[in-house]
């Protein structure tokens, strides 16, 4: 039995990108909370994993050499755990990149542009209609790419992957996001398909720990995308 990864994580859709990947790759694994509500992410122990103070990060007690490794950012764990496992992260170089290009466009596109929308449109303290539209535009934007991309796939790079679990934690909150998905039938399937595999029901973890540890907040949603906290 391999020692169990370390998962310092919250509630947020980058920290799900990682429980479900771990659930997914059947890795032993550990959750340890850090609950951005109340300013975890800058105890000294969890900078000293995630320097960025944002979640989640991990901790592998047998890293590539058998010495513990430290990794933060969501993508270059996702990336990590495929390797590690050979599951999920082919290693075929062409149907790499392919993997790649899509959970790159994740990185840099729709976490950040979602990101922004959630803020705009519901939690900022001042109504900005300008950035309600920017970020609501450029994900209405995005989502249409990936309906378009998912005609005749099942998954977003052909075979059901690590960018479909990067992907997947974000897109699932497109209410959020005010987006109408009526239109975006490719999209609607993918949400349900990946939705009902039984390792990402199970890597949704933490809701009722949310709850428990910080019963008092007005808003959970609210905490979760504060825009200087965002996991």
């Amino acid at each position: 039995m391999s020692a169990p990864i370390e998962l310092h994580t919250w509630v947020t859709p980058n920290g799900y990108k990682v429980s479900i990947a771990l659930e997914e790759m059947g890795l032993p694994h550990e959750v340890r909370w850090v609950n951005i509500g109340k300013n975890e992410q800058f105890a000294p122990e969890f900078l000293a994993l995630s320097p960025n103070n944002r979640i989640p990060a991990i901790l592998d007690p047998e890293g590539p050499d058998g010495a513990p490794i430290t990794l933060f950012e969501s993508g270059a764990i996702l990336q990590y755990l495929g390797r590690k496992t050979g599951k999920f992260y082919p290693e075929d170089p062409r149907a790499r990149a392919e993997v790649e290009q899509w959970l790159f466009w994740q990185m840099g596109g729709v976490g950040p542009m979602a990101g922004q929308a959630h803020h705009f449109l519901r939690f900022a303290p001042e109504d900005v209609p300008y950035g309600k539209k920017r970020y609501g535009d450029e994900v209405t934007r995005l989502y249409t790419i990936l309906d378009k991309r998912l005609a005749g796939r099942d998954f977003v790079a052909g075979e059901y992957s690590i960018a479909d679990m990067a992907l997947w934690p974000w897109v699932r909150l497109w209410e959020m996001q005010a987006q109408d998905i009526s239109g975006l039938k490719n999209l609607a399937a993918w949400l349900e398909r990946v939705g009902a595999r039984p390792a990402v029901q199970r890597g949704l973890i933490g809701q009722d720990e949310a709850k428990r540890v910080n019963p008092s907040a007005p808003s959970l949603a609210r905490r979760l995308f504060d825009a200087g906290k965002i996991g």
